[in-house]
């Protein structure tokens, strides 16, 4: 089941669908037994007003096998929109439930993004909470030619990407080039790996639960104001076209 916020399209799925549906993406095959690398992205209000000015971005987010929607703005707007979603799905919290799966099944990941040392730090803390999680290959973002990323997965072997370059480079990067790298997913999950790392601290749980990490990461990095200033153009773009929607179906 889809449910379409200002163009772009979220499945509306728990975590525990969303995990199973990545993992059967990983289980199966293209018709004739070959493999297509799938991607799940996890685009938030910030990346969903970026699409509606940007094809490029719009095109390579649609492109997605899977999209989950991050960010409490999203579930707000699909309340406004009349088709609530049903959860909120963070996407560091969706690879940090994915991470023992792929440690139980013996899937090699890859960790592509983050300032120098950052990938590898990331690595070694995910491998000494889940224990048997193989991460095949780091490499930071800071790449200045595509086919060396793409050329360092692929001789890693990786059959899932954890790809953090930040919106919307993750998701250009991964719809130009996921063929390419071989792995069987992609998940584009910007700062994830800084957070891992111990660089950036997440907000408490309480104050997620309540829908207000945005609010700490504002108070703990001010300069992110200017982002932040997005979410009530974003929420009132969802109120016009709550109008617009009723206008068009009263007029049928």
């Amino acid at each position: 089941m889809h449910c379409e916020i200002l163009g772009v399209k979220f499945d509306n799925v728990t975590m525990d669908e969303a995990l199973a549906r990545a993992l059967s993406f990983l289980d199966g095959a293209s018709p004739g037994g070959a493999v297509r690398a799938r991607l799940v992205m996890t685009p938030n209000a910030e990346i969903v007003m970026r699409c509606r000015r940007d094809a490029e971005a719009h095109g390579a987010v649609c492109a997605a096998d899977l999209a989950l929607p991050d960010g409490v703005g999203v579930v707000i707007a699909s309340r406004i929109l009349g088709r609530p979603l049903r959860e909120r799905m963070a996407g560091i919290d969706f690879a940090e439930a994915l991470l023992p799966a792929l440690a139980a099944r013996g899937h090699r990941l890859f960790l592509l993004g983050g300032a120098p040392g950052v990938a590898e730090e990331a690595a070694r803390r995910a491998a000494a909470r889940h224990a048997g999680l193989a991460v095949c290959g780091t490499r930071d973002g800071y790449f200045t030619r595509d086919g060396d990323a793409v050329a360092a997965v692929r001789a890693a072997g990786a059959d899932v990407v954890f790809v953090c370059l930040g919106a919307p480079k993750q998701e250009l990067w991964m719809r130009a080039h996921a063929a390419a790298t071989g792995a069987r997913l992609l998940v584009g999950l910007g700062g994830t790996l800084d957070v891992w790392a111990g660089r950036v601290r997440r907000a408490p749980a309480l104050w997620t639960r309540l829908g207000l990490e945005w609010l700490y990461r504002l108070l703990c990095q001010p300069r992110r104001l200017w982002r932040m200033l997005k979410l009530p153009k974003f929420l009132w773009a969802a109120w016009r076209a709550r109008g617009e929607e009723k206008r068009v179906k009263n007029k049928q």
